[in-house]
């Protein structure tokens, strides 16, 4: 299966200048347990923002760059590429960019996704989600603390079954 984890602010906000636009601990923690032993997908931006290989994880980085290489990361450079290194996983994780999401939405079957209750400029924003085709199937809301004071909440959607 094919899910998505993503973080958005108000009006669908993800980044700005390859970066994020907050910090807040509990979403990278709770990015890591979901995560962590298997696949995550993403754009070389994304990877390149990120930084480094993180650990416990199989990387697969979409990208045009025939000079892309980097240890550890295997570059896809389709998304039909990308199916096929993972057809055999149980689940693999979208994890950006902001194309990378629109391209891929189509294709999902959960989205992970933190809500932050927070507007700031961005240039990178997620995808509309269609109400009709996704139904929150869990919620949860995030603890506030000294480290993480921007009220958020943890949801789980996943697509509708058409009849």
């Amino acid at each position: 299966m094919l899910s998505i984890v993503v973080a958005v602010g108000k009006n669908n906000i993800i980044g700005k200048e390859n970066g994020l636009l907050w910090h807040l601990p509990n979403d990278l923690k709770h990015f890591r347990k979901i995560t962590e032993g298997h696949t995550i997908i993403m754009g070389r931006k994304t990877f390149e923002s990120i930084g480094r290989v993180l650990p416990n994880r199989r990387h697969i980085v979409l990208t045009r760059s025939s000079d892309f290489q980097v240890e550890g990361v295997e570059k896809a450079s389709s998304i039909e590429e990308v199916l096929k290194l993972v057809e055999n996983e149980e689940e693999a994780f979208v994890i950006g960019g902001g194309e990378i999401y629109r391209q891929f939405l189509p294709l999902v079957q959960r989205i992970y996704m933190t809500e932050v209750d927070i507007e700031k400029d961005a240039d990178v924003f997620f995808p509309a989600i269609d109400s009709l085709e996704w139904k929150v199937v869990e919620e949860e809301p995030g603890v506030l603390d000294e480290r993480n004071t921007i009220p958020h909440r943890f949801l789980i959607l996943e697509r509708v079954e058409r009849s």
